[in-house]
């Protein structure tokens, strides 16, 4: 790619995100991944991270007034995970207008979860950084205006055993086990504890007063331990 066509395409992408940037290379280097020689996007991740965890949960806020914490959670849980803001890059085009070293690009880094997600993370902190929070808000909102138009309360939406699951199959790795460790309290007021292994990580424990509900919080745990990581 041109120099020239990369920056047709950084237009096509300002315009994807309704953010005309005032300083472009902030864009440039939210686009430029840490296999590269510095500088590189990994502190916009950080700040990307964080600006769209409380833009999301804005977000939500505004538009469940009535939904309990536990919703509003969950919600924000399968709006921002890997598997979701990779499928978001993908729409944006990011991978075709990232710097990558020759290597990563060889072994279809454009087309990994983490590196895609990452960089829209990193994306949306550079616009926080040239236009602030109301421009971050603003893009934070084109991207998932339309999907949390969708959300049904009362429906049946996504769980966090359904989230990390297709967070690992995102990345190839195996599903995770669910067993109970151990039962504890009066028989009138049963908690299970449930550990939750997964891939190359310790397991992570649920508590719960039913096994259902224990596997669930187990899979949260695990879904942000790996979502940490990435960011």
């Amino acid at each position: 790619m041109t120099s020239m066509d990369r920056e047709v395409d950084l237009v096509s992408l300002e315009k994807a995100l309704g953010r005309v940037f005032v300083d472009r290379g902030l864009l440039r280097l939210a686009l430029t991944h840490r296999s590269c020689p510095p500088p590189h996007n990994e502190r916009l991740e950080f700040l990307g991270d964080s600006m769209l965890d409380l833009a999301t949960a804005d977000l939500l806020y505004t538009a469940f007034p009535d939904a309990r914490e536990g919703d509003l959670s969950q919600w924000r849980a399968a709006l921002v995970n890997t598997v979701s803001l990779a499928r978001l890059a993908r729409g944006l085009g990011l991978g075709a207008v990232m710097e990558l070293a020759k290597g990563e690009r060889l072994s279809g880094g454009e087309e990994k979860d983490s590196i895609l997600a990452n960089a829209l993370e990193a994306v949306l902190g550079a616009v926080y950084l040239d236009g602030g929070y109301a421009a971050a808000f603003g893009a934070v909102n084109v991207l998932l205006g339309p999907l949390i138009g969708e959300i049904r309360p009362g429906h049946s939406e996504k769980d966090f055993k359904t989230l990390l699951q297709e967070l690992l199959q995102g990345r190839g790795l195996p599903l995770p086990d669910y067993r109970v460790a151990h039962e504890s309290g009066p028989a009138h007021e049963r908690l299970f504890h449930v550990a939750c292994q997964t891939p190359e990580m310790a397991p992570t424990e649920g508590v719960g007063r039913s096994k259902r509900a224990a596997e669930q919080n187990a899979a949260r745990a695990a879904l942000e331990i790996l979502q940490g990581r990435d960011s």
